[in-house]
Parts: structure tokens; C-alpha cells; sequence
């Protein structure tokens, strides 16, 4: 008997300028799944948030007290601001109820306006989650990575060994 797994994906997210348009309009983003361990995803993306982006971040782990000298948050309502995107770094299982979470945090704290920002890192998709944040008013990212897409449209790419693709006439300067 073979099992047979439907990977047919029929939910389309926003486009490249739609994704720049979110990246621009977002003041504040919250990593949920934040990890202090150096060699998982959500660490590399706070590095790079905190380092190379204008957002105010937020970090949501009930383990952790600090990550990279910022406080940890246990939950998106323990929150002193309400977020612009929600970027989330959990099992395809624990989705669901992190988009409860968020859909609570709006009704509590931001009515309609804040959090506008479901993103799904890389290898993150849930399709009934997309459409359930989406018929809430969020507009929704999935299996893109926050950093990747910030350092893509600020031309940063370079800094994690990408080619941008940026055609230039400047000379490069050779060290």
C-alpha cells in the first residue's frame, strides 16, 4: 500500500510588491517561536531584524527570559504594543491556535487595524489558517522568510553570500 500526500497548493499570497508594500508599512514585528539558540532560523532572523531593519521586535517564547539583550514576551498578550506582523517560527501543528492568538490579541488590544501581518516562515503553509486570517482582515504571507525579503528589497542580499541580481554601471571597488 503506498500513501499518497496531497501537496497541491491552491492558496496564492501577495505578490513581490505586495510583500514590500507590507515590509514598508510595518512599524513593529513579533517573533513567535523566538529561540535564543544560535543555530536555529528565528535567531538569524532576530540578528538581522535587530541589526539591519527600522522595526521595533518583539520576541514570544514562554522558555526564555532574553534573547540578543531584549526581554521575551510568553504570549502576543503579554505584549506591551500590539505588532504589525506576527512572524511565526512553530510546527505546522501549533499554527491554528497561534492564529487564535493573534485574532484574540486584535479583538483585546488593536480592533481591526494591528496585527495586520500573518507571516509563515519558510516551510510554514496552512492553507485553512491563511484563509481564516485572511476572511479576518490580515493579509497573509506564507513559506517566505521575513529576513530574506527584507534584505531582497533593501539589497542586502549580498550580505548572506546571495546574488541580488542588482545590474549596476558603478564600478565595483575591489579590496
Amino acid at each position: 500500500m503506498t500513501l499518497t500526500v496531497d501537496t497541491t497548493r491552491t492558496w496564492v499570497g501577495p505578490t513581490a510588491p505586495e510583500r514590500l508594500v507590507l515590509l514598508r508599512a510595518a512599524k513593529s514585528i513579533a517573533i513567535v517561536g523566538a529561540s535564543e539558540n544560535q543555530a536555529r532560523a528565528s535567531f538569524f532572523v532576530s540578528t538581522y531584524l535587530l541589526s539591519s531593519s527600522p522595526y521595533d521586535v518583539y520576541f514570544i517564547n514562554p522558555r526564555a527570559k532574553e534573547i540578543l539583550g531584549h526581554p521575551v514576551y510568553p504570549s502576543l498578550d503579554a505584549l506591551p504594543v500590539v505588532p504589525d506582523v506576527v512572524d511565526v517560527f512553530r510546527r505546522h501543528d501549533d499554527l491554528p491556535s497561534v492564529l487564535d492568538e493573534v485574532l484574540a490579541l486584535r479583538d483585546a488590544k488593536g480592533g481591526s487595524t494591528s496585527p495586520s501581518v500573518l507571516w509563515l516562515q519558510l516551510g510554514s503553509w496552512h492553507e485553512d489558517v491563511a484563509r481564516r486570517a485572511e476572511a479576518a482582515g490580515l493579509s497573509v504571507v506564507m513559506d517566505r522568510c521575513v529576513k530574506i525579503e527584507h534584505a531582497r528589497f533593501h539589497g542586502g542580499l549580498h550580505l548572506a553570500g546571495f546574488d541580488t541580481g542588482v545590474i549596476s554601471s558603478r564600478r565595483q571597488i575591489r579590496a
